[in-house]
């Protein structure tokens, strides 16, 4: 199998340059994906290219339009809502069991994670912003000592990924954002079940929210 000195096989690194431009929307929804353009923008062989994309739409990010090719799959605020749907039911048991559970190890990783993103959010950085996003919520799910239910989440985060950057272009939204994931930090530092699904409650609705102003 084909790698570079990173190590990764090449369609995984295909995979993962495609899917941030994608994600970050360097790739507008409705964009066509010629194979040979990608290969060369992303300075990758076709090969990989086609099997990164044909990942991607297993993924639900592109589609594959008949004698035309691969293209970005439109933005859907009934997807999302269904997403919201879904993480409302998982999450909040996710963070429940979290306030529970978490060692001081995990609540150090979630301290630093929230610093992190605290000054990505001060400096404007939207995208890097959103990697700390997930890197939170991820944190939150390790915390839960639940492999099943964090495997569960991280499907759903991923698949959030560009909902996520739309809802963070709000410059508002920043600092909404922090002070919700303070809130929870909090509540899960104090081992407060009930105070972190409450923030975790909160913090998904007013996503929710702000996705539907920005679609």
């Amino acid at each position: 199998m084909a790698k570079k000195k990173s190590g990764k096989p090449l369609h995984e690194q295909a995979y993962e340059k495609i899917k941030h431009l994608i994600i970050t929307l360097q790739f507008q929804p409705g964009t066509y994906l010629n194979e040979a353009y990608v290969s060369d923008l992303i300075k990758t062989g076709r090969t990989p290219v086609h099997q990164a994309l044909n990942r991607l739409m297993l993924e639900g990010m592109v589609e594959v339009i008949p004698r035309k090719g691969f293209i970005v799959k439109a933005v859907s605020l009934n997807e999302v809502m269904e997403i919201i749907d879904v993480r409302l039911i998982n999450e909040v048991e996710c963070v429940r069991l979290a306030a529970a559970r978490a060692s001081e190890k995990d609540i150090e990783n979630l301290s630093r994670t929230f610093e992190k993103s605290t000054e990505a959010s001060k400096n404007g950085d939207i995208e890097q912003q959103m990697l700390l996003d997930r890197e939170f919520h991820d944190n939150l799910s390790k915390a839960a000592k639940n492999v099943v239910l964090g495997d569960l989440l991280r499907n759903l985060h991923e698949r959030s990924l560009r909902f996520w950057f739309i809802s963070l272009t709000d410059a508002n939204h920043h600092s909404s954002v922090q002070k919700e994931h303070q809130t929870i930090l909090e509540a899960i530092k104090d081992h407060d079940e009930e105070a972190a699904t409450g923030a975790i409650r909160n913090h998904i609705e007013s996503f929710r929210k702000n996705i539907m102003a920005q679609i």
